[in-house]
């Protein structure tokens, strides 16, 4: 009394099929392959990838700044794991939080500290616009300290929003479109830092 197999037609199906075709490997033989790209976009790509931000932070937006660099959300996954506490080996300024008018010299003079190229984030709806903070004592929007390449609203912007504006930065690099004009540059106004310096 024989049992019948069930699963003979696939056995036999797949026992019987054609062996796949050898696929010839590559094989070194010294002749040089070709790799066709422009350099201003190797340079933009290397540039995005390696963003090395300076510690900036003003108000509670920097405890989001900081927790974009944590583990969770993990900021090194796009090369800018390095936060500088020199602005001469930044070249990336997040400026997380409220700036007040005496702060405003001390942020251009670390601005104008760090090396060229070099790229601004405003960090919250105070940075970019003043936020609550409409009154005498708060710059109303940091770009007319510097120039701003990308704006986070909130208040406080998550680290997702952080990420993001990271991203968007890192796209505008490599595109490679220009910074926006400075503000200074271009209405002529001059800080005066400090202890009275002219900066």
């Amino acid at each position: 009394m024989g049992v019948k197999n069930p699963w003979e037609p696939v056995q036999t199906f797949s026992n019987t099929q054609t062996p796949r075709l050898q696929r010839e490997l590559h094989v070194k033989n010294g002749e040089a392959g070709i790799l066709t790209t422009q350099v201003s976009k190797l340079i933009g790509w290397g540039r995005s990838s390696s963003l090395w931000p300076a510690t900036f932070g003003l108000a509670c937006c920097a405890i989001e700044m900081m927790s974009a660099s944590a583990d969770r959300f993990d900021i090194s996954r796009f090369g800018a794991e390095v936060f500088r506490a020199s602005p001469r080996q930044a070249d990336l300024m997040i400026v997380a939080g409220r700036c007040s008018i005496k702060m405003a010299p001390i942020l251009r003079q670390i601005y104008d500290q760090m090396p060229d190229p070099k790229w601004v984030i405003a960090m919250g709806a105070c940075a970019s616009c003043g936020g609550v903070f409409n009154n005498y004592a708060i710059v109303q929007g940091v770009d007319k300290i510097v120039p701003v390449d990308v704006f986070i609203p909130g208040c406080p912007p998550t680290p997702e929003m952080l990420l993001y504006g990271f991203n968007e930065l890192q796209r505008k690099i490599r595109e490679g479109i220009p910074n926006p004009p400075d503000p200074q540059k271009a209405s002529g106004m001059k800080l005066h830092g400090p202890i009275g310096e002219e900066l």
